[in-house]
């Protein structure tokens, strides 16, 4: 693969007075010739992203604000556009690269590159307190506010997953050169980038961890919460992510770092009861290398290139994760793993978990208003208890196994809380009831209840029960056809109860049967002037006088009106001679349309015919077995010996069903619009 070397030299003024505030510019990188970018007041820059399109890769190095040129970086791809939003389609998103204090860059191509933007970030040290955080067994974490994230940037709040089952350990590129006083800067230079430039709703990384052994807090949303991160695609959900700050291919991360890293691990896999040296199953959520569903084998401390196509966290530190995880397991015990609960109420329940060493455990079961329904106790290094839970009435519980005060205890709940009863997005479709029209009734429950509907007149009265009995919870229909009643305005009531609690809906229903039974004389028509099916006939009835107005539509226009008046009651007829806005009406589907108005409202009946111009073609296959083709549904008829067969046949290649085999018959067929073939004599 060839390379193509070209070079932009951002050409900037020396440094300004330092400020907490991280700033970001985007550029479009011209890709032929040279060419300087120095617009948009953009003087400096100590991180640096690249994006790119086209099947090829990037290479830069930048320029100190001493003059020295940096070592080539591989622009590399980042796969963690998951779960806020997928990159811009076509682009390649490279890894935030941490420079040091810049002002000038040169880029290598490739391969095939057809665009290439730079987002330069300056985010310089400050003076900002470290504020930290240390929750029980916690390493000193320092949070948003004491790094300074920009809280007014997040595009949203945050997701949470169900559990945490493992942890992934990046890098984040960039140099190892940066002081303690920067650490933060740094970290809020990704965040800008991830934000800004990637479009991600905040900072990718649950965690941070500097080389100096300093815990930065990462994505918001609590640092004990299991907050989805957009650190490792198709592996967010479930997992957190924690960023080493730095590149770690040739060397691994100082002692402090790794110390730090297995502090922080050892105290978050804790929290959620999971041994740092277990493995597991996931299923990939969708990347470039698993795609969706495909189950991965994972460590509970895994590197980003377990999940990806990447090198991340690099060499070294890949080969530390071994050791940093029997730390992690080392650190802070005794601890409790892998809680279980399996049954449910009505039965029994069993209640599971395993403990590093030998420690009295108990079991305790509490209901909604906080007294023990249940407990079990032992001693050693395995919880198995069963709870009698078949005499346990519907509700929710909640469950905790302790083992001592040196021990994190694992909480949880059984059951579900009863759901309040509700009568929700009741509806009756259609409004009106007309003949051959039914209304159905459609509501849901949110819990088991008896229901009643009762159809009440104008004036509240009742007029018939249209159901009574239990429903289970969730989506209720019913059908309702005006039969027994008269025309008229009338209300379906609906009430539910589930002995403690009643709600009700009022569904306004009319019963018109104005309009009676509206059919066309044929399926189809043929206005080709050949005197058969040449016209076409709509028919109705009317109970009582109405207005009326029918038309034929097509694709929901009117392309001919044939009546609009007012009309008595009585049998009714209008004639279509298959025109359309003026002019005679192409082979197709239409539909012809009547509208009713009369003192109960507005009904309408609609049947579909077709325009058919064209005749049927008939075509022999096979004269001897009498086999033939047809291009549309049509009745064959065929003459032999004096005797005439007829028989409907659907579009396709056939076979005219005869007893007999004549030599000598005829073939010709009919469509539906009266359009007719030519014969065919097979002597």
């Amino acid at each position: 693969m060839k390379t193509f070397a070209f070079a932009v030299i951002l050409l900037f003024a020396a440094p300004a007075a330092a400020h907490a505030e991280a700033t970001i510019v985007g550029r479009d990188v011209p890709l032929h010739g040279q060419r300087a970018l120095a617009g948009s007041g953009t003087r400096r820059f100590d991180l640096v992203g690249v994006h790119w399109q086209g099947g090829g890769s990037v290479t830069f190095r930048t320029r100190s604000f001493a003059g020295r040129w940096s070592t080539w970086h591989a622009a590399a791809p980042e796969a963690e556009d998951g779960p806020d939003r997928p990159a811009e389609a076509g682009w390649r998103i490279g890894n935030p690269y941490w420079t040091g204090a810049s002002d000038g860059i040169q880029y290598r191509l490739h391969g095939p590159v057809t665009r290439l933007r730079a987002y330069f970030v300056w985010s310089p040290a400050d003076a900002l307190p470290s504020r930290r955080l240390s929750i029980t067994g916690s390493p000193k974490v320092i949070l948003r506010a004491g790094w300074g994230a920009d809280e007014s940037i997040r595009r949203a709040g945050p997701q949470y997953a169900p559990s945490v089952q493992y942890a992934l350990v990046h890098h984040t590129a960039g140099t190892n050169a940066y002081s303690p006083s920067q650490s933060a800067a740094i970290v809020r230079g990704i965040e800008i980038y991830h934000v800004k430039g990637n479009g991600w709703n905040d900072i990718g990384y649950n965690f941070l961890v500097d080389k100096y052994g300093q815990v930065f807090e990462g994505r918001y949303g609590g640092v004990d919460k299991n907050v989805i991160g957009a650190h490792a695609e198709g592996f967010n959900t479930g997992s957190f992510g924690v960023a080493v700050l730095g590149t770690y291919t040739s060397s691994a991360p100082p002692a402090a770092a790794q110390t730090a890293l297995a502090n922080l691990i050892a105290w978050r896999l804790d929290i959620a009861h999971v041994d740092p040296l277990s493995t597991l199953m996931v299923a990939s959520g969708g990347n470039p290398r698993f795609a969706a569903g495909t189950p991965v084998f994972l460590h509970a401390v895994s590197g980003h290139r377990d999940t990806g196509f990447t090198t991340c966290p690099g060499d070294a530190l890949y080969a530390r994760l071994a050791a940093i995880a029997s730390r992690a397991a080392a650190t802070g015990l005794p601890k409790l793993y892998a809680p279980t609960v399996r049954g449910q109420l009505g039965g029994t329940i069993e209640f599971r978990s395993r403990l590093t060493t030998a420690e009295p455990w108990t079991v305790t079961v509490k209901d909604a208003a906080g007294t023990t329904v249940g407990s079990g106790s032992g001693t050693g290094t395995a919880v198995d208890w069963t709870w009698d839970a078949s005499t346990a009435a519907p509700g929710r519980y909640a469950w905790t196994i302790s083992a001592g005060a040196s021990v994190r205890p694992a909480t949880g709940f059984v059951g579900a809380a009863p759901v309040p009863l509700a009568l929700k997005g009741a509806t009756v479709k259609p409004a009106t009831v007309a003949t051959g029209q039914p209304a159905t009734i459609s509501y849901t429950l949110t819990a088991p209840a008896a229901v009643t509907a009762v159809l009440r007149d104008s004036a509240g009265r009742g007029v018939a029960t249209l159901f009574s009995g239990k429903r289970a919870a969730g989506a209720v229909t019913f059908t309702f056809t005006g039969g027994g009643v008269a025309d008229g305005r009338y209300t379906i009531a609906l009430s539910a109860t589930d002995g403690t609690k009643t709600v009700t809906a009022a569904l306004p229903v009319t019963v018109d049967r104005t309009l009676g039974t509206f059919a066309a004389s044929a399926p189809a028509l043929s206005p080709n002037g050949d005197g058969r099916d040449d016209t076409l006939t709509f028919s109705f009835q009317l109970a009582r006088p109405a207005h009326v107005r029918v038309e034929v539509q097509q694709a929901g226009r009117v392309v001919a009106a044939l009546t609009d008046a007012d009309d008595l009651a009585g049998n009714q007829t209008a004639t279509w001679d298959g025109s359309a806005d003026g002019g005679r009406a192409r082979d197709g589907t239409y539909a012809g349309v009547v509208t009713v108005t009369s003192s109960l409202g507005v009904t309408v009946h609609r049947v579909l015919v077709r325009v058919d111009t064209r005749a049927p073609v008939l075509r022999i296959v096979s004269p001897r077995r009498r086999i033939f083709s047809l291009s549309e549904t049509a009745t064959v008829v065929l003459t032999a010996g004096g005797r005439t067969y007829s028989h409907a046949f659907r579009a396709g290649v056939r076979s005219f069903p005869l007893r007999t085999s004549p030599r000598v018959y005829a073939l010709r067929a009919t469509d539906a619009a009266g359009n007719v073939s030519r014969t065919l004599r097979v002597r």
